[in-house]
């Protein structure tokens, strides 16, 4: 009899290990299937990569860097126009 319990245990206990490892396959089958789908989904989104989003990024401070200099071009210009149109105004 304590054969028979031996032997059922050791079978009932690989049972558990082959089960174990077969969980573990499903677990990367399906890690694979939701990664190569989630990419699929993004693809179909037409999403930019990350390279072309930093770079649009960057066109994009630059460019409000420039608009930044610009305005304070025409701020400046502004300025001495009405200083101007003041002197022309104090000359009459």
């Amino acid at each position: 009899m304590s054969q028979t319990t031996d032997r059922i245990a050791d079978e009932f206990a690989k049972f558990l290990t082959d089960a174990a490892g077969l969980a573990q396959g499903v677990k990367r089958e399906a890690d694979t299937f939701v990664k190569t789908q989630a990419e699929r989904f993004l693809k179909d989104l037409d999403l930019p990569s990350r390279e072309e989003f930093e770079a649009v990024r960057e066109m994009a401070v630059k460019a409000r860097e420039e608009n930044e200099a610009l305005k304070a071009r025409l701020d400046a210009l502004e300025a001495s126009l009405a200083t101007a149109a003041k002197t022309k105004k104090g000359e009459k």
